[in-house]
């Protein structure tokens, strides 16, 4: 069953996966559980599996630090928030003046018209010029030539509010990209954190599998000496090799469990390295405040509640500036501009192949669009989108206070088996020394022994479970308050 975890694990291998280290820490409880029928033949010193010495060890808060830094998911969100930054300034480039240029040639018939040109989309071009109207019936069909070069410039006078309403609207979306970073920032602090827990949960079934494996390796010494002066019978011996191998075994899981959970923890924080270690000394969560005072902090400072608060702002913001669209505006427009025509009567020098007459203009430009169905419609569907972000609030409102509530009832429900894994412990360690004792003056029975030895190794387990359960309750807490440990 641990080898299936552990094959399956690296398909939950994402850091907003929170049950990832509990997996982990999981196959190496089965690993030390699971039955094992290995056995041997001769007494065998079996050295322990090295554990990696060179994993660089890290403290909580040098792990979370790290992590803000380097974690790819953070500098994603970080990006995404320095694009809207660039999109907001978009709306602003309309202040500044546009300066364009053209020219145009054109080969074509010219009846009552003369030096013929496109309007560009840069540049403000007045027509001017004209050939005398064409008696019906004499039209000419031979081809002209038309010239035309400028250059142009058109500056924003007065927008009535229109380009300050949509540079609104954008900033909102800068609000709610900034929010949805602190949602990312705070995720992968938990993310941090549970990997954190499980390595020393990691090391704590480590350290329960080697002190399982030492005694073991004892009472096997201690069966062959009574086999060899003829006090025990053979099955003793064989019994007490059969459990040494099967401690070796679970030594070599549970190592593979820690070096599989330093490789978690390394890739939460976006290490380098293949791996990350814990420092010596456990990190001390602060006080928890009461279920009230939680509530009212985790509404005031969840980042996720703000985001669908701002996202309502925007929806608004953008609702106004698709309204702004139909106010006036005006605009100053100037063009320098040299054009010439082939046709009329008294065609320039170059017969229009060149752009000799001259002419220039300065003007402003009043224009307002008093009705368009295009942007009525899109300011409607505007205001339907303000009622959604409404109801996501109120969506997002509940759906904190109910992970609020459901994390302080997990960590009180933690802090009480803590207590009673405790009692366990101790109860489990004085039947193995009454069970070691027994065994040691001959009165006991290897399978006595190891019954005693199970439950001693089980209690040691459950109980650095029970830790990583608290630990990593205590860190789901702190992140449903949006204030970590």
């Amino acid at each position: 069953m641990a080898r299936e975890l552990l094959l399956v694990a690296p398909r939950f291998m994402r850091i907003d996966r929170p049950y990832l280290p509990y997996l982990l820490v999981g196959a190496a409880i089965l690993a030390r559980t699971s039955p094992s029928s290995a056995q041997t033949k001769e007494p065998a010193d079996i050295p322990a599996p090295p554990l990696s010495a060179t994993a660089r060890s890290m403290s909580l808060g040098e792990a979370v630090a790290y992590a803000r830094v380097h974690q790819p998911a953070i500098r994603a969100a970080l990006s995404r928030v320095t694009e809207r930054m660039a999109q907001a300034k978009v709306p602003s480039g309309q202040w500044l003046p546009t300066v364009a240029v053209t020219a145009q040639l054109y080969g074509m018939t010219a009846n009552n018209t003369s030096a013929t040109y496109l309007a560009t989309p840069f540049m403000d071009v007045p027509r001017i010029g004209g050939t005398a109207q064409v008696v019906p019936g004499s039209a000419n069909l031979a081809p002209y030539a038309s010239t035309l070069v400028g250059a142009g410039v058109t500056q924003e006078l007065f927008d009535f509010g229109r380009i300050g309403a949509q540079r609104a609207a954008l900033d909102e979306l800068v609000n709610v990209e900034s929010h949805r970073s602190d949602v990312e920032r705070l995720n992968i602090d938990f993310g941090v954190e549970e990997a954190y827990f499980s390595v020393l949960a990691a090391k704590a079934i480590v350290r329960a599998s080697d002190e399982a494996y030492d005694r073991s390796k004892v009472h096997r010494d201690l069966a062959q000496r009574g086999v060899d002066s003829g006090l025990r019978p053979p099955i003793e011996l064989t019994r007490s090799e059969a459990d040494l191998a099967r401690f070796d075994v679970d030594r070599v899981r549970s190592r593979g469990g820690l070096a599989v959970a330093q490789t978690v923890l390394g890739a939460a924080i976006g290490a380098p390295e293949l791996s990350i270690d814990t420092a010596a000394d456990s990190p001390q969560p602060s006080d928890m405040p009461s279920l009230n005072e939680a509530l009212q902090r985790a509404q005031a400072r969840d980042p996720a509640i703000a985001a669908a608060i701002a996202d309502l702002r925007a929806a608004e913001q953008h609702t106004r500036a698709v309204g702004a669209e139909l106010r006036p505006d005006l605009s100053l427009t100037g063009t320098l501009s040299g054009r010439a025509g082939g046709a009329g009567g008294a065609p320039p020098s170059g017969d229009g192949w060149i752009p000799s007459v001259p002419n220039w203009d300065v003007g402003a430009i009043f224009s307002w669009p008093l009705f368009n169905g295009v942007i009525d419609a899109r300011r409607n569907a505007a205001q339907t989108v303000e009622q959604v972000r409404h109801d996501e609030i109120d969506i997002a409102r509940d759906q904190l206070i109910a992970r609020v509530r459901r994390t302080f009832e997990q960590v009180q429900v933690s802090r009480s088996a803590i207590a009673a894994l405790q009692s366990q412990v101790v109860a489990a360690r004085a039947n193995y020394a009454q069970a070691d004792a027994r065994f040691g003056a001959g009165i006991g029975n290897a399978v006595e022994l190891a019954d005693a030895e199970a439950v001693r190794t089980d209690a040691d387990i459950q109980l650095a479970i029970g830790q990583f359960d608290l630990a990593r309750d205590r860190a789901a807490f702190g992140r449903a308050i949006a204030e970590g440990l």
